[in-house]
């Protein structure tokens, strides 16, 4: 290398200026195409042993570990959008460097001054470093993924691209957003592991909550069971009872436990079977609401209708039998007994 460097620093001829300048630049160009195949062809390998593994070809489709086998795929295509752009940049400044020298250009000059602008870029381009630097741990420590449907708070929708300082949604009406990393404060992702459907629905007040309420479950498990919905549906679903009671009408909330990226699917088959199987009992929907859970309410119901178990109380007969086996029994003594008369002797014939 050192050879290399002093090499660079010799005189060349006007018409070898031009030539190494030219090399150079299709060196880098070479170089740059080449770990850029490299990098994409090891993502498609990795990307490509998940769905054989899982025997599908849509990633999001990734059912037996929905965490793990599609946070692969999703990480690894992120990490590989950034690596590069990582070689990029990298290739670029060497290629302008050896560029630089083979000019004449003295590289400890060009490394002080760099320096300096280095500075002084991030004294007046703060927001860009923080970019940069957002970006990168986001990366890291995989908060979103390309494929991944976010709430980003300035804009909702499923992540084309991850940058290190720009991260680009596309939101359900076509819209691309371009986001930076630095002005994201909060990551909601709503395709990491599972989702909730949550249906607050309504009924008349004067319907029998009991057998509207079976009605219901045998349509959820109905559902559950099909061959079509098994796969998307991950747990029993489950009835959590009224949740308001008011004079017009009476709401039940049901709930089912989904794969992250089949929430809204499972959401409006239920919805349509359950107004079809409500039909057919004669009762007619006030209302039919999707409600998502915020604040108190939403971290309260996290892990859904299961009230903690408490003791039962004895009642008040129950209690008194209990005391009065609990309390100590004092020992009677016992009498003598007389001692008995001695038998006459029997007369003899």
């Amino acid at each position: 290398m050192d050879g290399f460097w002093a090499w660079l620093s010799g005189t060349f001829t006007t018409f070898e200026i031009p030539l190494i300048i030219l090399f150079t630049v299709i060196g880098a160009v070479l170089l740059r195409w080449i770990l850029l195949l490299i990098n994409r062809r090891v993502v498609r390998q990795i990307v490509t042993g998940v769905k054989r593994r899982e025997r599908t070809d849509d990633t999001q489709a990734i059912m037996s570990s929905p965490l793990v086998a599609n946070r692969i795929v999703q990480r690894t295509r992120t990490m590989g959008s950034v690596l590069d752009n990582v070689v990029t940049w990298m290739i670029i400044a060497v290629a302008i460097i050896i560029i630089l020298q083979v000019l004449g250009a003295s590289i400890t000059a060009v490394v002080a001054s760099v320096g300096f602008i280095g500075v002084a870029l991030g004294i007046g381009a703060q927001s860009t470093v923080k970019d940069l630097l957002s970006g990168l741990f986001m990366v890291f420590e995989d908060q979103l993924g390309v494929g991944d449907v976010v709430d980003l708070g300035v804009a909702t929708g499923i992540v084309e691209s991850v940058g290190v300082r720009i991260t680009t949604l596309r939101d359900v009406n076509g819209t691309l957003w371009f986001v930076r990393n630095g002005e994201i404060e909060r990551v909601g992702n709503m395709s990491q592991g599972w989702a909730r459907v949550i249906i607050d629905l309504a009924v008349p007040y004067d319907t029998d909550v009991d057998a509207a309420q079976q009605t219901m479950l045998e349509t959820m498990t109905s559902m559950a069971e099909s061959a079509k919905w098994r796969s998307y549906i991950l747990e029993k679903p489950e009835v959590w009872g009224l949740e308001t009671i008011s004079a017009e009408a009476l709401v039940i909330r049901l709930v089912m436990k989904t794969r992250a990226n089949s929430k809204d699917d499972v959401a409006r088959e239920l919805r349509n079977r359950l107004k079809k199987a409500l039909d057919e009992m004669g009762v007619h929907l006030p209302a039919l609401n999707t409600v998502v859970l915020a604040g108190f309410d939403g971290a309260a119901s996290v892990r859904g209708a299961r009230p903690p178990k408490t003791a039962t109380l004895p009642t008040v007969a129950e209690a008194a039998a209990l005391a009065a086996a609990a309390r100590p029994t004092k020992a009677v003594p016992k009498t003598p007994r007389a001692p008995r008369a001695p038998r006459a002797p029997k007369a003899k014939p």
